[in-house]
């Protein structure tokens, strides 16, 4: 998280640096990316999501993964297939690269992924 002022940064830095003490390798997709530079642009300013950007895209300790057309269709039959939910999209695209790569733990405060059977952080 970039917003010092978001009642979770403080939570979410120790639980990232944690992990990457821990050796683990943070994975995110495009479709993250694009709604997190958008969201930094918005609240903070086009020089702090420029400063978030060039630490992701230097960074050795995580990978982004692409959400192909496959990976796509799988969300777009996961996100169909649960009308009683309020997935996003962008969830169920998530829902799928982390099954599909064994990731059960998430850095979100997204209750969503609880319900899609993973593991929130912090």
């Amino acid at each position: 998280m970039s917003d010092a002022k978001d009642p979770l940064h403080q939570k979410s830095v120790r639980f990232r640096d944690k992990s990457l003490e821990q050796g683990t390798i943070l994975v995110t997709s495009n479709y993250i990316l694009d709604e997190t530079l958008t969201l930094i642009r918005m609240r903070l300013g086009i020089e702090s999501a420029e400063k978030w950007w060039e630490l992701i895209s230097e960074s050795s300790r995580c990978n982004v993964e692409w959400i192909t057309p496959e990976r796509s269709e799988k969300a777009l039959y996961f996100f169909f297939r649960w009308r009683d939910q309020s997935f996003s999209f962008t969830n169920c695209t998530s829902f799928i690269l982390m099954r599909e790569l064994g990731i059960e733990n998430v850095l979100t405060a997204d209750r969503h992924f609880i319900t899609a059977g993973f593991n929130i952080h912090p």
